[in-house]
């Protein structure tokens, strides 16, 4: 796959100018969405994506986003719970 001329974000590039973490990487820290952190940088950016698209995503259609990242740890109710969560906050945030 190419990446020229093409905009590509990390983890790393989601938090702000003085470092806070966003709405989402809140949630996942709040809702204990991440335990070993293996997963994190995949999870956190493909809720990013879902969210821009889809601001109140049903559980299903959370899990069909999270489907291509694997995590051991968690069960994926922790994940799901944290993307509800960013999910309401960002609505209030509007």
């Amino acid at each position: 796959a190419t990446v020229q001329r093409k905009t590509i974000t990390t983890l790393d590039g989601l938090k702000d100018a003085e470092g806070k973490l966003t709405p989402i990487q809140q949630a996942f820290w709040d809702e204990a969405g991440l335990q070993c952190a293996f997963c994190a940088p995949g999870m956190v950016l493909t809720a990013t994506e879902l969210l821009k698209i889809n601001a109140e995503p049903t559980d299903d259609e959370i899990r069909t986003a999270m489907a291509g990242n694997l995590c051991r740890c968690t069960g994926y109710q922790s994940i799901v719970r944290a993307v509800r969560a960013a999910a309401r906050v960002m609505k209030q945030l509007k």
